[in-house]
């Protein structure tokens, strides 16, 4: 059985991604015009990303590999270079020379500072390597530096209005949330990294949509997690210490965050009907298995398998020189796969017949 995402994403992107089947049959079609064996197309592709704690990605590029494998059954021989990057753009910019020198067709890249990409572009131009990058979006003017750069992600606005969205279906169906019926929500905020876009996106559109949606809220904290587990759960635990059984929601910008506040709160001695509200995003296989568990209340699900299917397309049909017009990008360079909202009632959807983190 397919995984929901990859069926999402190709019949959401119809024309965008043809199914991985669909092109290597037009890429035997272009060998036979061209006297080129299909057999002897090799793709070797360099991939670089910000941090390997990063759960979200780690899965994300496990989809990726696997995707990759597929065109192997048509006659193209893939191989893959993971580097993490551990969160140094200079670290970073190495690796992408390195994979150059090492004979990369293409990379994807996972940028360490979104705003700071001149170097690794400029490395891949001189060689003529072309960049997919994903999960982090460029500036757009970066971008459009030259033409054989692309980005594969999701809208960050959207992540954000749907977590508000979730949050306030909640509290307007079931009145324990606000637990000391003041008529306000007391909340609190996980974020990701300072000054990072998507972390910024995902608590101002959170917020507007929780009050455009008519619920009072009272700030407590934002806290700064870097987007991982164990920072998030140390932060909870100093805001469990100042607010006390005070805190009745707290929204993550991600599901490691999330879960890192359950965390604390399961160290804390607080009785589980006393726990706030916990809501995450990206829907990875722990975050997925915390909504089924009740852990979460809902999170976001930030489309892995549609992305790394279409990174996997792109980056092949980059390599090989064929199948590019196959494929539809919004203002010629990016390709955006949608999020969705994830409750108990629809949790068993997107999770894999694998167990989780597999």
């Amino acid at each position: 059985m397919m995984k929901k995402g990859k069926l999402k994403y190709r019949g959401a992107k119809r024309g965008l991604a043809v199914c991985i089947g669909a092109s290597m049959s037009a890429m035997l079609v272009c060998g036979c015009e061209t006297q080129q064996s299909v057999a002897e197309n090799k793709v070797h592709v360099g991939v670089t990303y910000y941090n390997q704690s990063d759960t979200f990605l780690n899965e994300l590029l496990e989809c990726f590999e696997e995707d990759l494998k597929a065109y192997q059954k048509g006659g193209i021989e893939t191989t893959v270079t993971i580097r993490d990057a551990a969160g140094a753009q200079r670290t970073q910019n190495d690796q992408v020379e390195e994979l150059i020198d090492a004979g990369c067709d293409v990379l994807c890249v996972n940028l360490v500072d979104r705003a700071d990409p001149s170097e690794i572009i400029d490395l891949a131009r001189d060689h003529d390597v072309p960049i997919v990058f994903f999960n982090r979006e460029p500036v757009a003017e970066d971008l459009l530096q030259w033409d054989k750069l692309y980005y594969v992600g999701a809208d960050a606005d959207q992540s954000g209005v749907f977590q508000g969205e979730l949050a306030s279906e909640l509290i307007k169906n079931d009145a324990e949330t606000d637990k000391n019926g003041d008529g306000r929500i007391q909340y609190v905020i996980l974020e990701g990294e300072a000054g990072h876009q998507d972390a910024i996106i995902r608590t101002e559109n959170a917020v507007e949509t929780m009050k455009n949606n008519g619920v009072q809220l009272e700030k407590l904290s934002y806290q700064i997690a870097n987007w991982n587990r164990a920072q998030a759960q140390n932060r909870m635990q100093q805001l469990i210490a100042q607010y006390g059984d005070g805190i009745e929601l707290v929204l993550a910008n991600n599901d490691d965050m999330a879960l890192g506040a359950v965390d604390a709160y399961d160290k804390s001695g607080f009785p589980k009907e006393e726990y706030p509200a916990f809501f995450g995003i990206d829907g990875t296989n722990v975050g997925l298995q915390a909504v089924v568990d009740g852990s979460f209340s809902g999170t976001v699900y930030n489309d892995k398998e549609g992305q790394a299917a279409a990174m996997a397309e792109l980056a092949v049909a980059l390599a090989t020189h064929d199948g590019l017009q196959n494929m539809e990008f919004e203002r010629g360079k990016y390709i955006y796969l949608p999020y969705e909202k994830i409750t108990v009632e629809n949790v068993e959807d997107f999770l894999s017949e694998t167990e989780p983190g597999s």
